[in-house]
């Protein structure tokens, strides 16, 4: 069929057969007719392949924006680890120191709303080892007698050589460039690894698993040529970019994310920051809880 969109001649100047056969064109050649359809044939072809391109800019700008949205969650999930591990016992130190300080007042007052104020502080503690253990030799090198955690992150960003090899492992083998469910399936447990790796900024690791993909099966690069599999995968990348715009702005949102903000260069920096502040305001409690109780002793 002539395409009339096409390079070939157009629908109204394309010469008509008559009813016998025979051409009611004498100069009409069959050679012509042949060009015409070739010419159709290629438009269909270009459009396909500029769909195909589309397509191909779509799946590696979502791969490129996966790749920003889960290095972010591997940051905000340590960051939160360590937060924890961390700061945990200083936060539950200065509530306790709180509540002593709220119960020394009160026993010096008598006051009936100083007691109050006691009860509340001490409601507010959680249970949390005494004085003497939590100091006594127990602490770690920053000061603070770290939470258990049996596989901790090194740190809250991974290094530069390990962002790299993340990154280049999951622009090669991202599950969103199989074109068969088995395939999916390998690569998806493939990065599974890659990111477990990465989250405990094991360079050694992805290392390897860089090597143990290049020596892997060659996945399957060519696209389907059908025009109805390319839209449908243009939509099926629009759903999954918005699914990840969602969880990115969830992460963002966080009081961990909104805590990130405070300093996105180094959020390392930022949990020394603030377990200095911490161990300032310890201490400054702790010197007014002696206070009270010498002063108690005193009189």
């Amino acid at each position: 069929m002539t395409n009339t969109s096409g390079p070939g001649p157009s629908a109204a100047s394309a010469p008509s057969a008559a009813a016998d056969g025979t051409s009611a064109d004498p100069s009409a050649d069959p050679a012509a007719d042949r060009s015409a359809a070739a010419g159709a044939a290629y438009v269909d072809t270009e459009g396909q392949e500029r769909l195909a391109k589309a397509v191909r800019a779509a799946e590696q700008a979502l791969i490129e924006f996966e790749i920003a949205v889960e290095t972010f969650r591997v940051e905000v999930e340590n960051f939160s680890r360590l937060h924890h591990q961390r700061l945990g016992p200083m936060y539950a130190r200065l509530d306790e120191l709180d509540a002593l300080i709220a119960e020394a007042v009160a026993a010096h007052s008598g006051d009936r709303a100083d007691i109050e104020r006691a009860w509340e502080a001490r409601a507010l503690v959680m249970p949390m080892p005494g004085v003497e253990e939590l100091f006594g030799g127990l602490l770690g090198a920053d000061g603070v007698r770290p939470v258990e955690d049996p596989n901790p992150p090194r740190r809250v960003r991974p290094g530069k050589e390990a962002q790299r090899l993340y990154r280049e492992l999951v622009r090669k083998a991202h599950p969103d460039l199989a074109q068969d469910d088995a395939e999916k399936e390998r690569r998806s447990g493939f990065i599974a690894r890659v990111n477990e790796a990465y989250a405990y900024a094991d360079e050694a690791g992805l290392r390897e698993l860089a090597a143990e993909w290049d020596a892997g099966p060659v996945p399957v690069a060519d696209l389907p040529s059908e025009a109805e599999v390319l839209y449908a995968r243009l939509e099926w990348l629009a759903e999954r970019k918005e699914k990840l715009a969602a969880l990115a702005a969830e992460l963002d949102e966080s009081a961990i994310g909104q805590m990130m903000k405070l300093a996105p260069d180094d959020p390392d920096a930022l949990l020394n920051e603030i377990a200095e502040q911490l161990l300032t305001q310890v201490s400054q409690r702790e010197a007014r809880l002696a206070e009270l109780v010498h002063g108690a002793a005193g009189g």
